[in-house]
C-alpha cells in the first residue's frame, strides 16, 4: 500500500525538517514506477526580474570562489500520480511527472539566501514551488548482511551539509540516458525516453552506492522504492529506496578505503536502527525522511527494529 503523507520530523529546534510526499511501505519494484519526462514540468521563471536575476549573480559568486563548480543538467520534480493500492485489487503504480534543470538554477534558487522568496502561495503542492528548481536526488538505505544500515559523514568540501551524516546518493542523471534537452519527436520516441528515465531511477541509486562506498554492484540486490522525502530548508525533494546488500559490514569498510567517490566524505558507520535514531538529528531534513520512510517500511513488514 502506498500513500501520501502529511508527516513532519523536527531539526531539534521544533521547527519541520522534512516533509513525506509519497510513502511506499511496501515498496515498488521498477515495474511499478514509471516516468512522464515533459516540459510542462520544467521551472516557471519568476515574475520578479530582480529576483529571477539573482539566480546568475549567486552562481557567477559561487564559481569565482569555486572554479570547480559544473553546471550538470538534473531532473526537476514535477509530482506524481499513484494509482492502484489500498483496497483496490490492482497493484500499485506510481508515475513520476519529471522535468528538466540544472545545478546553475538550483544554488540560484532552492540555495538562494531568498528561497522563500521563490516560493508561490499555493495549497498544491507543484505549484507552491514552480518557480524553483527541485531537482529530484535520490538516497539509499543499505542495509548488510549483518543488519546494519551504511551512514556516510560528509565531507567538509561539499556544497551543502559538510560534516552532517547522510545515506549515499545523488541524483539520477540525464546526461545518462542521452537526454541533453527536450525534444519533440513524436509519441513513440517520447514513450522510449519515459521508458529510459524510469530505468535511471533504479540504475542511478545503484551507480551512486558502488561510487560512494565501494561495493561490486554484483553484491547489491535489486532497489525498491519505498517514497519521495522533500527537506522542508531550501524545499530539496529526495527519492529513496532500500537495498540489501550481501556483505557485511566489516567487509564494507575496507571496500570503502578505495571508493571511487571517498572524497565526499570522510568516515562510512554500519550502525543498527537504534543506534540511527541518535544521529538523525545530524542528517539534512530530506534523509531524515528517508530514514521515516525505512521505518514505515519496516513496520509495514512487522520486523523489529
Amino acid at each position: 500500500m502506498a500513500k501520501m503523507e502529511e508527516c513532519y520530523g523536527t531539526n531539534g529546534h521544533d521547527l519541520p525538517a522534512f516533509k513525506l510526499l509519497l510513502s511506499c511501505p511496501s515498496g515498488l519494484s521498477p515495474s511499478q514506477v514509471s516516468v512522464v519526462f515533459d516540459q510542462s514540468y520544467d521551472r516557471i521563471p519568476h515574475p520578479d526580474i530582480s529576483l529571477e536575476n539573482s539566480i546568475s549573480e549567486i552562481w557567477d559568486g559561487r564559481v569565482q570562489q569555486n572554479s570547480s563548480l559544473f553546471n550538470g543538467l538534473k531532473f526537476r520534480y514535477g509530482g506524481y500520480i499513484l494509482s492502484g493500492g489500498n483496497d483496490s485489487f490492482q497493484e500499485t503504480h506510481v508515475c513520476l511527472h519529471l522535468g528538466l534543470t540544472d545545478y546553475r538554477t538550483f544554488v540560484g534558487t532552492n540555495l538562494n539566501p531568498l528561497w522563500e522568496r521563490f516560493l508561490f502561495p499555493s495549497e498544491d503542492d507543484c505549484r507552491w514551488c514552480q518557480h524553483t528548481s527541485s531537482p529530484l536526488g535520490n538516497g539509499a538505505i543499505v542495509e548488510t548482511s549483518d543488519r546494519k544500515i551504511l551512514v556516510l559523514q560528509r565531507s567538509t568540501n561539499v556544497g551543502e551539509f559538510p560534516g552532517s551524516f547522510v545515506f549515499p546518493g545523488g541524483h539520477p542523471e540525464p546526461e545518462e540516458v542521452g537526454i541533453t534537452c527536450h525534444l519533440n519527436d513524436g509519441e513513440l520516441n517520447c514513450q522510449m525516453v519515459n521508458g529510459k528515465v524510469s530505468e535511471e531511477m533504479f540504475d542511478s541509486i545503484i551507480r551512486e552506492v558502488v561510487e560512494e562506498i565501494g561495493v561490486p554492484a554484483a553484491t547489491l540486490g535489486k532497489p525498491v522504492f519505498i517514497g519521495i522525502s522533500r527537506r522542508v530548508l531550501n524545499v530539496r525533494p529526495t527519492a529513496f529506496f532500500s537495498i540489501k546488500c550481501g556483505l557485511q559490514s566489516e567487509e564494507i569498510q575496507q571496500l570503502y578505503t578505495n571508493a571511487q567517490d571517498g572524497y565526499e566524505s570522510t568516515k562510512l558507520y554500519a550502525v543498527s536502527v537504534i543506534e540511527l535514531e541518535g544521529m538523525k538529528s545530524k542528517m539534512p531534513g530530506c534523509h531524515q525522511g528517508g530514514f521515516a520512510l525505512y521505518k514505515l517500511m519496516l513496520d509495514a513488514a512487522e520486523i523489529p527494529r
